[in-house]
């Protein structure tokens, strides 16, 4: 009895759409499924026999998505960020430099600075202007505690 090659036509277009999703959209991780499933379909189609009647067709498979592994897990890590990911607290500010966006008023909320690429709300104990550079001295949830670059430090 001899195997419909569409099947195996199907399994190769379905490995050839996951690899050009990985390659569109890098970090989703489709090309260990996209070499299985193209190598599984490569097989069927050229030698239905040896896959569905041997003990060696599901063997070269495995084989295969193995090999796949230990190729794609190189190139995530090659493509990954190398950076850390940006978790700012309160408390790793510390001592950073910022610009303030939107004045700062003192006891209120109303102020905000840019540290490094994220702009938090701020407080100070003296008005500062939008474009003032400021170092945060203490936070709290999620707002800081900044004062102007180059002030002495205001007792509490």
């Amino acid at each position: 009895m001899s195997a419909d090659p569409t099947f195996g036509l199907l399994l190769v277009a379905v490995g050839l759409i996951l690899f050009v999703l990985e390659f569109v959209h890098p970090g989703a991780f489709l090309l260990i499924p996209g070499s299985i499933t193209l190598a599984a379909g490569l097989m069927y189609f050229f030698v239905p026999d040896f896959l569905l009647g041997s003990i060696f067709g599901p063997g070269i498979i495995l084989m295969a998505a193995l090999a796949s592994a230990l190729i794609t897990v190189p190139y995530y890590k090659r493509i990954a960020p190398v950076h850390p990911p940006m978790t700012s607290t309160t408390s790793t500010l510390l001592g950073e430099t910022g610009i303030v966006t939107a004045a700062i008023e003192p006891n209120t909320l109303k102020g905000k600075v840019r540290i490094r690429s994220e702009i938090w709300s701020a407080r100070g104990k003296t008005p500062i202007p939008a474009g003032t550079m400021v170092q945060v001295v203490g936070g709290e949830g999620v707002s800081l505690e900044v004062r102007p670059v180059g002030a002495s430090p205001v007792p509490s």
